[in-house]
């Protein structure tokens, strides 16, 4: 029989007896990971090894991870495994699933990928969904779809649907239903002892109410449960204009006096080589005609391209017609701003700024975005009036400072229209330092996080994030 002890760990069961013991101070030097491959089915890979690559790399390959193992986790009981492991050893653990939203680099530890964990169950007599830790938006949308459901998805379907939800998940219903993060039933977390807990409002209140916002600070979320909404389909496009429009185009969005069941953005779009243009976005939970009449004034405009119809559900991102998924470095910054600034928004991202190639969008809140959830969460800053952020790409390294000096241009130019903060789902590499963290957050809820992080997780083991310290 193998010599090495078994260890029973918050519920989880690893294995010990050739692991050093970890710097209690979350410090730790060089540990033997070799022994991960006894504890875990799914793939184990080391530097060097052929799939390591492709298992650690993330949609904005800015932020890249060097840890010392990936673990390609087959199921819940894998996550566990790895994590009690990493407990027991002093390892930090990072986690992704598409990397899509990652701000910090694993450049030690062990990186725990979860897009295996993937099952997507719709439940239509309930309305919910119960979807993996590795599931992407676009699964969870197609499912709903063929139930005559919607999720309140966001602009891309190729994000990890557990990620943007958590973050507070901004999407084309948000001013009718609110973030996706306020109609979350369940969670269920691998703690950072290796205990699987199932959160609701109910049992762990404290971890519920912090992991809606809080995200990977608290451990390893392998599956949850969401509401899900009677949304057949929806009147939405998109209304392009040229650049020189700017001005008429930007008055006219100001005045629009929309319901709750319109949600809207508005975007300066750069691409290499090409003049700027405006793109208006809208969603609207009603009739065609109705959409028209509430547009008009932009639609008087004479845009270059309308692409507004009755979509079915299922085609919900084709409003925002978002990329797919690829690996593509991107500089990103974002903030809440506290009215639409149209004189200030022209003289930063209007046709006559100097700005690299990318996109500065303007979503528009209010509604049940800035209404009070029934369930809490440490989703603050609701009282804004629009989410700004600012993407820039392609973005090579050598032009990294240029690209950050332009986008910290145009937030100063901004300055005295932002009201605070930033939404969690939009948080990036520039997000990471104590500064940024603290001011994404209500300062009571900020310092209501720490505490329930200082009693879940004392050693700070999830810190490859957007780290509550």
């Amino acid at each position: 029989m193998d010599r090495r002890t078994l260890i029973k760990i918050g519920g989880a069961v690893a294995l010990s007896g050739t692991i050093a013991a970890g710097d209690p101070g979350g410090r730790p030097g060089p540990r033997p990971v070799t022994g991960l491959k006894n504890r875990v089915k799914g793939p184990v890979l080391f530097p060097g090894d052929k799939d390591f690559a492709a298992e650690i790399k993330g949609y904005n390959p800015i932020v890249a991870h060097r840890p010392q193992a990936v673990v390609v986790a087959s199921d819940a009981a894998d996550v566990a495994a790895a994590v009690a492991f990493a407990s027991m050893s002093g390892l930090p653990v990072a986690v992704q699933s598409t990397g899509h939203g990652i701000g910090a680099s694993a450049r030690d530890g062990i990186l725990i990928n979860t897009r295996k964990l993937d099952h997507v169950t719709v439940n239509p007599g309930r309305r919910t969904a119960r979807i993996g830790g590795g599931a992407r938006v676009r699964a969870v949308v197609e499912s709903a779809a063929a139930a005559g459901l919607a999720m309140l998805n966001g602009s891309s379907l190729d994000v990890g649907a557990v990620g943007y939800t958590l973050g507070g998940g901004l999407g084309p219903f948000g001013r009718r239903y609110g973030y996706a993060a306020d109609h979350v039933r369940s969670i269920d977390l691998v703690t950072p002892w290796g205990r699987a807990l199932r959160v609701t409002p109910h049992a762990h209140r404290d971890l519920f109410w912090a992991l809606r916002g809080g995200r990977s600070n608290f451990g390893v979320v392998t599956g949850m449960e969401i509401d899900l909404f009677p949304i057949p389909s929806v009147h939405g496009g998109a209304l392009l204009f040229p650049g020189a429009a700017a001005p008429q185009v930007l008055a006219a969005y100001a005045a629009l006096r929309l319901p709750d069941t319109m949600t809207t953005s508005l975007a300066f779009l750069r691409a290499p080589g090409k003049p700027m243009v405006i793109r208006v976005t809208a969603a609207f939970l009603g009739t065609k005609d109705a959409g028209e009449q509430l547009l008009a004034p932009l639609l008087s405009l004479g845009p270059i391209q309308n692409t507004l119809a009755v979509l079915p559900y299922a085609k919900v991102g084709t409003i925002y017609n978002d990329p797919p998924a690829a690996p593509m470095p991107v500089h990103e910054r974002s903030a809440f701003l506290g009215s639409f600034p149209v004189e200030r928004l022209l003289a930063a991202a209007g046709p006559d700024a100097q700005l690299p190639p990318g996109m500065i969008e303007v979503r528009q809140l209010g509604g049940a975005l800035s209404r009070e959830p029934r369930l809490d969460s440490a989703i603050g800053h609701r009282k804004g009036a629009a989410h700004l952020l600012f993407l820039a790409s392609p973005a090579p390294a050598e032009q990294a400072g240029a690209v950050g000096a332009a986008q910290q241009k145009v937030l100063d130019t901004l300055k005295a229209d932002l009201s605070g903060g930033t939404l969690p789902t939009f948080m990036s590499a520039a997000d990471v330092s104590p500064e940024r963290v603290r001011a994404a957050y209500e300062p009571r809820d900020y310092a209501r996080l720490l505490r329930i992080k200082k009693n879940y997780d004392p050693r700070n083991l999830f810190r490859v994030n957007h780290n509550l310290r």
